[in-house]
């Protein structure tokens, strides 16, 4: 923003003063403290004027309030009913929240925002909608009969420390259900969907139909499928075989829903804390818990980049509204029959959408839906349409060329600063501790809290080969040692790895230890576990221990 009273010279103030104020904005960048206040800031003074201009806000979505670029990560739960939300939300945070009921009926029939809060505490939709503080004051366009199904659960809790979870009513089959909600739920999801960091499709493992309305939601979610993971839960209720089968068909299903070329990422498991009913797949849970939880952590450090991401995508969208609207403007007549030309123009939308794309060289996947425009366009006043102002178009511009480039080197820097910015408590705690810790004791970990060294007991087996290996002083070459190696089959990347990890002392050789530890190594690595990447105390042979 340019500081009042900079003009520096009164050569400025006068003779140049046409000058002066273009080329200062040009040679003096805008200088922000943080990335929030750099996006709000750019918002404000350059994208919000075009929205304006060109009614984006009665098309597509409300304005951005300061709230929306301050608030704490959120992650949107969608499924149909009875497939474990509630029960996911309340595993996370380890407490019940207020306002929470679970049962297999439909029991979540309202939007909860589960959110950090001094104190334990219910707030209803219609206090949520005129609060400032919270992002939600722009929801009260859906009405009445949303805003009473819409609440916020706030309570003291370390995981919502970092990041606030918006539960969803369950989605329902059959066409009666659609119409008796009151209120647009498709449009109130696209609407946390622009907003969140992380949407959470839940599927149950015992039933996977799609119905009409999950159909209709998952495309509301369409632009945002980069924020979309899926979650196929209660998989310890049923046998290996059958959810091989599960979860194919559920890959199926979804492709031909979600139109992406990669594979959306769906994580198995069983996310509540109660004792796995078929425990045959408990090591395939705890990887693929790990990993999700390893997402929801990421989200508080990547955050500045989400709401970057999202302000791009918004104005790529804002200015491709820009030309549908003044193209519109430009072919009403100023007299006559504009309400037959007004019918034209509608129907002809596609044509109009292909002559911007030449025209502008616009990707075809910037523009809006084809269908949804059109209902939309129908309750409009053509006349009230403005005509193309191309200083309006050339800030945005500058701001997507020059002011996001900068702010993209501060999110940067942010991350740098805060590496350690995680979410913390709850179920994220359970899986650090002690010989809980994923892969204790297995793998390259078996025997680490063992007295004796855990390759000796397979060491007399390894003792037979070896002195078929022709040892000289107690040792083989590398060359005997392949010999062997190879018969494992693994890839001599991985063979070359254990080598290293196995030759303790670095001289090229294996005595009759480290030719045991190679071997124990590559038994490790054929079950399937990772090799570490330095050798562990515990796994040091123990001729080859310092001993203090």
């Amino acid at each position: 923003m340019e500081q009042p009273g900079t003009a520096a010279s009164p050569v400025s103030g006068s003779m140049f003063s046409w000058v002066s104020k273009d080329a200062r904005r040009k040679k003096e960048p805008e200088l922000f403290q943080t990335v929030a206040e750099g996006l709000r800031q750019l918002y404000a003074q350059k994208l919000l004027p075009l929205e304006e201009h060109y009614r984006f806000h009665e098309f597509h979505s409300p304005a951005l309030e300061d709230a929306d670029f301050d608030n704490k990560p959120m992650v949107l739960l969608v499924g149909q009913y009875s497939t474990g939300k509630t029960t996911f939300i309340r595993h996370l945070i380890e407490q019940d929240f207020p306002g929470m009921r679970i049962g297999p009926e439909p029991t979540t029939d309202s939007f909860i925002a589960v959110m950090h809060g001094p104190t334990e505490g219910v707030v209803p939709g219609n206090a949520l909608v005129v609060d400032p503080r919270r992002p939600f004051r722009k929801l009260n366009a859906f009405g009445n009969a949303f805003l009473n199904r819409f609440m916020c659960a706030q309570l003291p809790n370390p995981v919502l420390d970092s990041i606030s979870i918006i539960d969803t009513p369950g989605i329902l089959s059959g066409e009666k259900q659609r119409i008796s909600r009151g209120y647009d739920f498709a449009a109130v999801l696209e609407w946390f969907a622009e907003r969140v960091d992380r949407i959470i499709l839940l599927f149950d493992a015992h039933k996977l139909d799609i119905s009409d309305e999950f159909s209709e939601v998952i495309k509301a979610l369409k632009n945002h499928e980069d924020k979309i993971r899926v979650v196929l839960n209660k998989a310890d209720q049923i046998e290996t075989q059958q959810l091989m089968r599960v979860y194919g068909a559920l890959m199926w299903s979804l492709g031909k829903i979600i139109n992406t070329p990669e594979v959306v990422r769906v994580y198995i498991g069983s996310f509540w804390s109660h004792p796995l009913l078929i425990p045959d797949n408990r090591k395939l849970f705890e990887a693929e818990e790990q990993d999700l939880f390893k997402d929801i952590q990421s989200l508080p450090r990547n955050a500045a980049l989400r709401k970057l991401n999202d302000l791009i995508k918004r104005a790529r969208l804002a200015k491709v509204h820009a030309y549908i609207i003044s193209s519109l403007k430009k072919e009403m007549p100023n007299v006559f029959g504009k309400e037959s030309k007004k019918k034209e123009l509608v129907n002809n939308l596609g044509e109009i959408y292909q002559k911007i794309e030449r025209e502008h060289q616009i990707s075809p996947g910037d523009f809006p839906s084809l269908r949804k425009m059109q209902e939309l366009l129908q309750t409009q006043d053509f006349s009230k349409f403005q005509a193309l102002k191309p200083k309006l178009l050339d800030t945005v511009d500058d701001m997507l060329a020059n002011d996001i480039a900068r702010l993209m080197v501060m999110v940067r820097q942010e991350e740098s600063l805060m590496p350690s910015q995680v979410v913390k408590g709850g179920a994220f705690d359970g899986t650090m501790n002690g010989p809980f810790g994923h892969g204790y004791g297995e793998g390259a970990g078996e025997g680490i809290d063992d007295v004796e060294w855990v390759v000796g007991k397979d060491k007399p087996t390894y003792d037979e080969i070896f002195y078929t290996l022709s040892p000289v002083n107690g040792k083989i070459t590398g060359a005997n040692a392949k010999k062997e190696m190879v018969k494992s089959k693994l890839p001599n990347t991985v063979l070359g790895k254990i080598w290293k990890l196995a030759d303790v002392d670095r001289d090229g050789l294996l005595d009759d230890e480290e030719f045991a530890l190679a071997n124990h190594l590559i038994k490790v690595k054929l079950e399937g576990h990772e090799l570490p990447a330095d050798l562990p105390p515990h796994l040091v042979p123990p001729s080859k221990r310092r001993h203090e």
